[in-house]
């Protein structure tokens, strides 16, 4: 038989308890165990209740840190930028305060205006990329300097053969020849009404980058091809000319091919304009492109090889420009046109062979005395501009 007493509850000397004592024993038990079950019941809903607090701080820390990602910090250079283009076209645009610029750097009107802000500048060179035919090709480099110089390697250092033990003679030292592009300052003054600039549905921003765009590329398109070097760049036309070849030529000379013909094109202008081509050293073809006008374009696009087919071939894509023999056309409408002793064509591949230098930023002078009731944005920017490397660039003379 079990031992059933093993059950019962015991009393301090191990005597197992019976009757009402035992009873009572047994319910002091199941109340102290009610109680611990209490207890860590509180526990637990103590400890959920702190976690769901720790998620919910959690929670609010990431919100937070998204909302900050998804909007400009404060004070940063985004919102900088902003208010300061904004101070400049509210303020010093529109009604002339000039305390609304004190924010740009290089602000001075001792030296002629204001320094436009960056975002209206960058509008500014947008534009003239876009209506500039040559500075879109040419190098551009931005100086701080208006005494911009570069050196151009005109021979490389000189090599030879030996054998394995045979002594190694001294080389000749590289050649270099400076050049210092001819810089002028450009300007353009546009004007507008008091109305338009009280009206404050006018884009006065747009407007301005604009008007200053298109006089700057008017007058950058004269200059980068025909420019006479004083007060202004030095366009590639005026360099001295040469049918000497590559090598042989004074440096900044730039060689030519005649078209055959004094009042025009030979009886084969598809082979001078295939010698044009390859007069260029096959380092300066990849990326090169004809520079025309579009008068000289128009008469290109009836010439024809002697099996009767055009040496024009228009563009295939949308965005892709028209070709000839193989290259993209350029029209630069300050080129000449097709007239005896003209250069009116163009080849070479313009990043390497034409240099322009831009020193500082655009600059402007609110003027609303010279021509009331208009206001004047007088807009100054120093640029120059020569011919980089001359073995980069061929012309085509109407020459017999």
């Amino acid at each position: 038989m079990p031992n059933r007493k093993a059950n019962y509850p015991m009393d301090t000397n191990s005597t197992p308890l019976t009757g009402s004592a035992a009873a009572l024993a047994v319910a002091d038990d199941q109340m102290e165990q009610s109680f611990d079950i209490v207890a860590r019941q509180d526990q637990a809903e103590a400890d959920i209740k702190t976690l769901r607090t720790d998620v919910d701080e959690v929670k609010a820390r990431l919100d937070k840190v998204s909302r900050a990602a998804s909007r400009p910090a404060i004070g940063s250079a985004a919102a900088a930028q902003s208010e300061e283009v904004k101070g400049f076209v509210d303020g010093y645009l529109r009604r002339g305060r000039e305390t609304e610029v004190k924010s740009i750097n290089g602000a001075s009107p001792q030296d002629g205006g204001f320094a436009v802000p960056r975002k209206i500048d960058q509008m500014i060179a947008s534009e003239l990329v876009e209506i500039s035919p040559i500075r879109a090709i040419a190098q551009v480099v931005q100086t701080g300097t208006s005494g911009y110089r570069k050196l151009v390697a005109t021979g490389g250092t000189a090599s030879g053969w030996v054998s394995e033990v045979a002594p190694r003679p001294e080389t000749d030292a590289p050649n270099f020849a400076e050049i210092a592009p001819p810089t002028g300052d450009l300007f353009a003054n546009p004007a507008a009404s008091q109305a338009m600039l009280d009206d404050a549905a006018f884009d006065l921003e747009t407007w301005l980058a604009n008007e200053i765009a298109v006089e700057f590329a008017r007058a950058e398109g004269s200059a980068f091809v025909d420019g006479t070097g004083t007060n202004q760049p030095e366009g590639f036309l005026r360099s001295p000319t040469s049918t000497a070849e590559d090598g042989v030529r004074p440096f900044k000379t730039v060689q030519y091919i005649g078209s055959g013909d004094a009042n025009g094109f030979d009886a084969a202008p598809d082979a001078k304009l295939i010698d044009l081509i390859h007069s260029l050293k096959s380092g300066h073809r990849q990326g090169a492109s004809f520079v025309m006008n579009s008068a000289t374009l128009a008469s290109v696009r009836k010439l024809k090889t002697s099996d009767g087919a055009f040496l024009w071939q228009p563009g295939m894509v949308e965005g892709q420009p028209d070709r000839l023999l193989g290259y993209p056309v350029v029209e630069a409408e300050d080129m000449p046109d097709v007239a005896s002793g003209e250069f009116p064509i163009a080849f070479g591949n313009f990043r390497h062979g034409y240099l322009i230098a831009e020193h500082s930023a655009t600059r402007v002078l609110r003027d609303p005395f010279t021509n009331k009731p208009f206001v004047h944005f007088y807009a100054t920017k120093r640029v120059g501009g020569q011919v980089l490397d001359s073995n980069a660039i061929k012309l085509l003379k109407i020459e017999a």
